[in-house]
């Protein structure tokens, strides 16, 4: 995805599978704690719905919408941890082992970095 997008402009978005379905609308963005780049986004699947975690790489924001390159089915079913809150190190190994992503590197034998700070929230 485009690193240079300020990830406020995602929120409110509609997000679409690699098909073309609708998957709803963007409610959150999530940064990289160390890097402070955009990587997750929390995507209200309906109504009546819950929220399903997306990766924003390989994702594309194009013409204000977000394109998710994976099916429909396989981001309704993503690891549910909720919104609003700090994503843990386990949450996203979770959500990159869902899709079948590789995880981000860690800063060491032993990384105690957190991920997935959520945009727009000071510490």
């Amino acid at each position: 995805m485009q690193t240079d997008i300020d990830p406020r402009r995602l929120i409110g978005r509609k997000a679409f599978d690699r098909k073309g379905a609708k998957i709803g609308t963007v409610d959150e963005v999530y940064l990289d704690d160390a890097t402070g780049v955009p990587e997750w986004a929390a995507v209200r699947t309906g109504l009546f719905s819950r929220d399903a975690f997306v990766p924003l790489e390989p994702s594309e924001f194009v013409e204000d919408v977000l394109r998710v390159p994976f099916d429909r089915a396989l981001i309704k079913d993503a690891p549910d941890f909720g919104v609003g809150r700090h994503l843990s190190p386990e949450q996203e190994l979770q959500l990159y082992r869902h899709y079948g992503l590789d995880s981000p590197p860690t800063e060491g034998p032993s990384s105690d970095r957190d991920f997935g700070k959520l945009a727009g929230q000071e510490e």
